[in-house]
């Protein structure tokens, strides 16, 4: 009986496309094609929202990327277009664009309580790291219960960079898109707002994700003694080697 995991694809990261697709496409769509001369503002928003949310969907059926932050994302691309479809008061795409990284940054704090923390699945999990070989060598150095404290204050540096995105996002928000939903000027609002949001929002908070991942690889290597060469996970260790 042939696993039907092996028909799934790996999954390997895209950012000029994700870019390309999720904001540079729906912004320019949005911005110049919002007229009553092109698209107009209905067909516009539509337009210009399907980009990311079938990118989204794509990714969610096509490699089994059913997690919580993808579907959060899917759900907000919905969400956009309702309220612009709908007419709904703009101010709620304000509290909208804050509401989702907030219940992302608060379901990695909820995840502290349980015993499988959010940074453990998307920080210090066996794709990236060779999780078997470290915990061993923790167990060794009798370092297990100082390692967690070291996750634990990750979890919570995690949890931050979310707050930020949600604080920042809101008064983007609340500065960019000013007009009545269901108008061009608000359709060329939310385009420049989706531009603007990757410089102002999600290249900090990559940087701040960076330096998560460094902090917890400086205690890996402060604990165990192994180089980032050792404690990487074997399947990327035998690409390197095979690059090379």
């Amino acid at each position: 009986m042939t696993d039907q995991r092996s028909a799934i694809p790996d999954h390997k990261p895209r950012p000029w496309v994700d870019l390309l697709v999720s904001i540079i496409i729906p912004s320019v769509i949005l911005m110049k094609l919002s007229g009553d001369e092109y698209l107009g503002n209905t067909w516009a928003l539509l337009i210009g929202l399907a980009f990311p949310l079938g990118w989204g969907l794509f990714e969610l059926i096509r490699y089994r990327k059913k997690n919580f932050i993808a579907v959060l994302g899917v759900i907000s691309v919905g969400l956009t277009g309702g309220i612009g479809l709908m007419e709904i008061d703009a101010r709620w795409l304000a509290v909208k664009e804050a509401a989702v990284p907030l219940v992302i940054g608060l379901a990695v704090l909820i995840s502290t309580r349980t015993k499988y923390p959010l940074v453990r699945t998307l920080l210090y999990n066996p794709t990236v790291l060779d999780v078997d070989k470290i915990q061993q060598s923790l167990r060794e150095r009798n370092c297990e219960e100082e390692f967690d404290d070291r996750l634990m204050k990750a979890s919570y540096f995690f949890a931050g960079t979310f707050l930020f995105s949600a604080i920042m996002n809101y008064i983007l928000a609340r500065w960019l898109v000013t007009s009545p939903s269901g108008t061009q000027a608000f359709n060329e609002e939310l385009g420049r707002m989706t531009l603007v949001s990757y410089p102002m929002i999600a290249i900090p908070s990559m940087v701040m994700m960076i330096a998560i991942f460094f902090y917890l690889w400086r205690t890996i290597r402060r604990l165990t003694g192994h180089t980032l060469d050792e404690v990487l996970a074997p399947h990327l260790n035998e690409k390197a080697e095979q690059k090379k």
